[in-house]
C-alpha cells in the first residue's frame, strides 16, 4: 500500500518500502524529509556528495551505481558510505536521492 510524505505544500507518494514513486518530484527538501526515515537526521556535505553521485550516475546509465563504483568514485571507502547511510547505499541512499529501489536490494 503506497505511503504519503507530506514536505512542504507537496504530498507526495511513496511505495511500500518508502521510495518516491515520482522521482520528476524530487527535490533537496524532500531528500531531507526522506533522510530522516532513513535515520539520518542531518545531510552533511559529506551525504550531498554521496546523493549528487548517485542521481548524476542513475541520470547517465539508468542505473544506481554499485558500492564498488560509489567508492572509487568519491574516495569514501565502503565503511564511510555505510556510517552515511546506515540503511545501506544503495537501499538508503537512492531512496533519499529519490531514486527508484535498486534490483537486488533486501
Amino acid at each position: 500500500m503506497a505511503q504519503l510524505l507530506e514536505v512542504g505544500d507537496l504530498v507526495l507518494e511513496l511505495d511500500e518500502e518508502g521510495f518516491l514513486e515520482d522521482q520528476s518530484r524530487w527535490n533537496e527538501e524532500v531528500a531531507k524529509a526522506l533522510a530522516i526515515t532513513e535515520a539520518v537526521e542531518e545531510l552533511t556535505e559529506e551525504h550531498w556528495t554521496m546523493i549528487h553521485y548517485i542521481r548524476d550516475y542513475y541520470e547517465e546509465y539508468e542505473v544506481a551505481p554499485v558500492v564498488r563504483k560509489m567508492v572509487k568514485d568519491t574516495g569514501f571507502d565502503r565503511d564511510k558510505i555505510y556510517v552515511l547511510f546506515p540503511a545501506g547505499p544503495r537501499k538508503g541512499a537512492c531512496k533519499i536521492a529519490g531514486l527508484p529501489k535498486p534490483t537486488g536490494c533486501i
